[in-house]
Order: structure tokens, then C-alpha cells, then sequence
């Protein structure tokens, strides 16, 4: 059963999620330090600052295209096997 099991090996489109995760990350620590201002009473941060949480966004976009090409490739690896 060990020969049939992958291990730690990283597939295609995983580095994607991965790249995905953390820039998600960082539009999200982004998005809670600009709302930040809002329940305390300071004065709100430049408008750069918001641009920086449309990251959440672009993060989320790059871990679905990750997910998206590992599909494709087991598609194709299946599809290959079969015929």
C-alpha cells in the first residue's frame, strides 16, 4: 500500500494554492489594520491602503487557478491511463 500512497510530493498547481494563501493572507491583515481606524476613532490610512486588500481578492483568484490546473492535470493523467 506505501507504493500507491504520495507522500509529500508537491502536485501541479500546488504552489499556486500555496502563492494564493499567503497573498489572501496579507489582503486579509491588510483589511482588518484599514478598518481598524474606523472603531477607533483615529483618522483613516491613504487610499493605497485600501487597494491593498483588493489582495484578498487576486489571493483567492491564484488558489482557485492552482486548484483549477491540479484538476486538469489529474484529467489528463486519468484520461492517459484509461485509453
Amino acid at each position: 500500500m506505501r507504493d500507491k500512497t504520495q507522500g509529500n510530493s508537491a502536485g501541479p498547481g500546488d504552489g499556486l494554492v500555496r502563492t494564493g494563501a499567503i497573498v489572501f493572507f496579507v489582503g486579509a491583515v491588510a483589511t482588518l489594520v484599514t478598518v481598524a481606524p474606523l472603531f477607533l476613532g483615529t483618522d483613516p490610512f491613504p487610499s493605497i491602503a485600501y487597494a491593498v486588500c483588493m489582495l484578498m481578492g487576486v489571493g483567492f483568484l491564484i488558489a482557485g487557478a492552482g486548484v483549477l490546473r491540479g484538476i486538469a492535470v489529474q484529467r489528463r493523467e486519468a484520461k492517459s491511463t484509461t485509453t
